[in-house]
This record gives C-alpha cells, sequence and structure tokens, in this order.
C-alpha cells in the first residue's frame, strides 16, 4: 500500500499519464514498468518504500494505454511511450536522475539516456528487454499469425501473467525498429546495474551480457539470479534492487558533492 496521492499530467494531446511521487534529496530515481504492466507492481512499490524512508526523491507513472493513465493500449508506440516517459521526467522532476527500467521499461530507460544525457546519469535494468520486437514473441510468430498482424494491423498472443494477452500491433513493430539498440554502441558516460533472472522465460539472461557489451560505459555490474524468474519481484529480489538502487544513489550524491562550484 501507498499513501502517495496520484496526479495527472496532460502529454499535450488531452491523454493524461498518471504518476505518483515523492520529494526528497536527488537524485531522483524514476521508476519505468514493462509492457503491458503498470506503476502499481511489487517494484515500483518497493522503491517508493525505500526512497521515502531515506528521503530520497522519487516518482513512478503508468505510460499512456498502461493502468491509470489515458489512451489505447494498441495505439502505443515504443516511441509513443519514450515520449510520455520525456514529458513526465521534463515536467515532474528536477536535476539528475536515477532511472529503473524493468524489462520494456529497460528499452524505454535506454533511450531516455540518449534523448536526456545531461540529466541521466544512472541506470539500473531488471530483465532489460531492448529490441524485444525483433527476437520476442513477434519472431516466433506462426506463418497464420503473421498474415493476421499484416491483414488486421495487430495480433493477440496469449499472457502467462494474466488473463488479458498481449496485443502486438504492425505500428508497435515497425517502430520498434526505428528503436533499435543493440546493432551498434549504446552511449553513456554513467553506472550501469544490470539485474537478471537466470530463469527468465521471456527475457533471455544472456541478453544482459549484449547489452553490457554494447554499453560505451566502463562503470557496468550485471547481477544474475540463478533462480529467479522475469518478474524478479520475491522479496530477495527486491532486497537486491533496493540495495543496488541504495549503493548507486549514495555513489552518485558523494560524485556531485565533490564536483568544484560552477
Amino acid at each position: 500500500m501507498t499513501d502517495s496521492p496520484y496526479g495527472y499530467l496532460d502529454r499535450g494531446d488531452g491523454v493524461r499519464l498518471a504518476y505518483a511521487s515523492l520529494p526528497g534529496e536527488g537524485p531522483t530515481v524514476v521508476f519505468l514498468h514493462g509492457l503491458m504492466s503498470d506503476m502499481e507492481g511489487g517494484k515500483a512499490l518497493a522503491l517508493e518504500a525505500h526512497c521515502r524512508a531515506r528521503g530520497q526523491a522519487f516518482l513512478r507513472f503508468d505510460c499512456s494505454g498502461h493502468g491509470k493513465s489515458d489512451g489505447a493500449f494498441t495505439d502505443g508506440t515504443i516511441s509513443r511511450w519514450r515520449d510520455d516517459a520525456l514529458a513526465m521526467i521534463d515536467a515532474r522532476t528536477r536535476g539528475p536522475l536515477l532511472l529503473v527500467g524493468s524489462s520494456m521499461g529497460g528499452w524505454l530507460a535506454l533511450l531516455l539516456a540518449r534523448a536526456r544525457p545531461e540529466r541521466v546519469k544512472g541506470l539500473v535494468l531488471l530483465a532489460a528487454a531492448p529490441d524485444f520486437t525483433d527476437w520476442g514473441t513477434f519472431a516466433s510468430l506462426s506463418p497464420a499469425q503473421r498474415d493476421a498482424l499484416e491483414r488486421d494491423g495487430q495480433v493477440a498472443i496469449p499472457s502467462e501473467y494474466g488473463p488479458d494477452p498481449y496485443i502486438y500491433t504492425k505500428a508497435l513493430i515497425d517502430d520498434g525498429a526505428a528503436n533499435r539498440l543493440l546493432t551498434g554502441p549504446i552511449p553513456f558516460d554513467g553506472p550501469v546495474r544490470l539485474l537478471h533472472g537466470q530463469q527468465d522465460p521471456d527475457v533471455p539472461w544472456e541478453l544482459a551480457l549484449k547489452i553490457a557489451e554494447k554499453l560505451t560505459t566502463p562503470d557496468v555490474r550485471l547481477h544474475l539470479v540463478k533462480d529467479g524468474d522475469h518478474r524478479l519481484s520475491r522479496p530477495a529480489d527486491l532486497d537486491l534492487l533496493c540495495a543496488v538502487v541504495g549503493e548507486l544513489t549514495a555513489t552518485m550524491t558523494a560524485q556531485a558533492a565533490s564536483l568544484p562550484p560552477c
């Protein structure tokens, strides 16, 4: 449970994005949820409690078509959700940011770091899934499903995480190709921590190695959880996440304090 009030940000076209935030010291920790997930998951709430206890600024929100935010999920694309996140951090945060991205949120975090390099100073990526429109479920679609995607503009895939299927649209697949990251170096100068369960059925843990290889920063550490699944939401997983975030925020704060005054 959380006592943070929900706010709503109009992204500029009448679609309202729901968020919850905590004031506090920087860097602001920002949680980015996964595909067909939302800001009410165990990781987001555990991070909020962690930040509240330490007086750390925190923001979580729902991308359009997810959770409490307006919009249809089928109107969403990686670019649209990236722009949702940009609108949110530009409007609701100040100063340096530590982005925590889960699954698709890891892809978004990397895109935000590219778009706001002067503000994004650290990344924590959980089962990060950049370029999933290339290698994920779409890659294993049957010929009949691919025909349906071309004919109807979308295809429904059963989900193991709830009663609602994943809806893959042609627009999402095409836009994902325009936002590929793993085809070349991923420029970033700050610390990156990758957390991945080795029993993840959705995002292979070996992808974390590829992300680490592509990142240009030398400050990359990978935490593999041998019996961890895709969600990484068990108490021990959440403790690891909060410990990693706490370590990075302390490091970033110390580094900022050591800089000479302007």
